[in-house]
Parts: C-alpha cells; sequence; structure tokens
C-alpha cells in the first residue's frame, strides 16, 4: 500500500485500543462500522468525497489505513481529526483517575476499564438521529432499525467485497416519506422527529456551527430541545458525545440507573438527591465516569 496512505497517530497515556475496539463491537449490529479482532473499518463522508478507512493499532501507535476515496494530504489530515475525536484522544484523562481511586466504589475501573475513552458519535446529525431512533426502546432494536434507514436512505462503499454504508445527508432524510419510515417500524413520532430535525439541518435553524458557538451549556441544550422532538435526555446524549460536554448526563437512563444501584450509589432509582450529589464529585467528568457505568453493565470475556 503507499506509504501515503497510512497515517499514525502517537497513542496518549491511558489509552487502551483494545478497550475502544471491545466497546464498538459488544455484539450488536451497527451498520456503520464493521470490527475485526484488532481493527475497525468505517466509512464517512469528508469535503473531499467519501473515505473508507481501517483503525488498528501498531506498537505505540494507533494505525490509520485509508482503503478507498481521497489520498490528497487534506483528506487525510480530515481522517486523522476526526479518529482523534472518534477515540477522544487529545484528553488527559489522567485527572479522571484520580477522582476514581479516591472513590472506593469505582476505584477498580482504573484497572480494569484501563485506557477507555469516551467513543463518540462526530456527526451531530447522525448522534441526534441516533439519539431519537433509541428513545423508549430497547439497543437492539434500535439497531435494527438505523440499519434499515441506513440502508435505505445512505450511501456506501464497496471495497473486497464488502459493502460499508455511510449515515445518510440531512438533505436526504429531510425528503423522505414518513409512510416508508413506518414501514421500517418507526413510530409516526419518531419518523416525523428525525424527518424535522433533517429539515431544521438543511434550512439552518440547527448545525453544529450554531451550537458551537453558543457559550455554555445550558445555552446549546436550551437551543436543542426547541426541536421537536429533541428532549432534555437526547440533547444530553448528543451534547455528551458529539461536543464532550462534561455535564451531559442523558438523566433517567435505564443502564445508567442500574449501574449507580449496582454500585450501592442509589439504593431506589428515585433518590435524585444522591444521584445529583455523586455526580456533582466528578465536576468536570460526569459523562466520563457515565461512560464508565456503562461500561460496567458488561464483563468483558476473559481471551
Amino acid at each position: 500500500m503507499d506509504s501515503q496512505q497510512t497515517i499514525l497517530i502517537p497513542v496518549p497515556p491511558l489509552f487502551s485500543f483494545e478497550e475502544c475496539l471491545w466497546f464498538l463491537n459488544r455484539n450488536y449490529d451497527d451498520c456503520l462500522h464493521l470490527v475485526t479482532e484488532n481493527a475497525v473499518f468505517k466509512a464517512i463522508a469528508t469535503p473531499y468525497g467519501d473515505v473508507l478507512f481501517r483503525v488498528s493499532e501498531q506498537g505505540n501507535f494507533v494505525k490509520i489505513d485509508v482503503l478507498k476515496g481521497a489520498s490528497n494530504s487534506e483528506c487525510r489530515d480530515f481522517v486523522t481529526a476526526y479518529v482523534r475525536e472518534w477515540f477522544d484522544m487529545d484528553r488527559d484523562i489522567n485527572p479522571f483517575y484520580t477522582h476514581l481511586k479516591q472513590d472506593n466504589r469505582l476505584a477498580y475501573m482504573t484497572e480494569d476499564f484501563s485506557g477507555l475513552r469516551l467513543m463518540g458519535i462526530v456527526d451531530m446529525f447522525e448522534a441526534l438521529c441516533w439519539s431519537i431512533i433509541g428513545q423508549q426502546i430497547n439497543l437492539t432494536f434500535a439497531y435494527k432499525m438505523k440499519r434499515r434507514l441506513v440502508e435505505r436512505y445512505g450511501r456506501h462503499i464497496e471495497w473486497n467485497n464488502q459493502v460499508f454504508h455511510i449515515f445518510p445527508e440531512p438533505e436526504v432524510l429531510a425528503d423522505a416519506d414518513v409512510s416508508v419510515l413506518r414501514e421500517m417500524q418507526f413510530s409516526q413520532k419518531k419518523a416525523e422527529y428525525v424527518i424535522g430535525v433533517a429539515r431544521a439541518f438543511v434550512d439552518g435553524t440547527l448545525s453544529r456551527s450554531l451550537i458551537d458557538a453558543l457559550p455554555d451549556f445550558e445555552s446549546r441544550q436550551k437551543v436543542l430541545v426547541a426541536h421537536k422532538g429533541i428532549g432534555i435526555w437526547t440533547a444530553n446524549y448528543v451534547l455528551m458525545k458529539s461536543f464532550r460536554a462534561p455535564e451531559g448526563i442523558p438523566h433517567g437512563d435505564v443502564g445508567l440507573l442500574n449501574a449507580l444501584a449496582g454500585h450501592g450509589i442509589i439504593a431506589e432509582r428515585s433518590e435524585k438527591n444522591k444521584i445529583e450529589a455523586f455526580f456533582q464529585d466528578y465536576a468536570g467528568w460526569k459523562t466520563y465516569v457515565t461512560f464508565y457505568l456503562w461500561r460496567s453493565l458488561a464483563v468483558k470475556p476473559l481471551a
């Protein structure tokens, strides 16, 4: 392979590619990436055309191989920035580990989940649609619905006899028909919400740059929830996964409540004061501790 199509990123301290890869897999049928034993394949839209790349580990580097699509320096820079953001590689998580070590209930996480990064969803539009799809249904069904949407409306790249899907553009979903989404088992409301959010992106009333320009978490949350179908949970999830907002806790999330109870932090799900006090102890790292609590719900099998 042309050496210019291979990109090496030095691994930061407290980074485990294995842990991140495990999170991306988790036995769910995610149509937007393919995880193998030691790599993840992903196709994305870039300003330079659609690109397929593979991310793996090589010594003390994360290795990106651009497999198909533009290979000019600007595109490589875009893909590099995408992967750094996706894997949250530019964050020093040492202060978070200091917090964890001081908490007897969670200190084990610094060893058991060492190097796990908060895996993001770089595309804000994708994150919004995904959180709308996942409202009040189990994850397995949510992934099925996402696959149907992506296969019907998204583009794809073919390579090595495999198909790699790209999430649909807002312009495409803005013209989608509610009845077609209903056939995919979207509820009437979810179909309307996804199309409505797509139209907001098309007409410019919603965009990443618009949210980025706002001064604080509260103002960002307020702009998001002003749109039909985006409640507090959805807004916080997007602010957590696409903007890395430390305050973006998806309150009321069943998995999070189960993990809090499992660690003896709460006895009842209704104990909001205890939940608030717990997260206050993790100021600046609330979404990170949420992510690690989610991770604790699944035990990784021994090799």
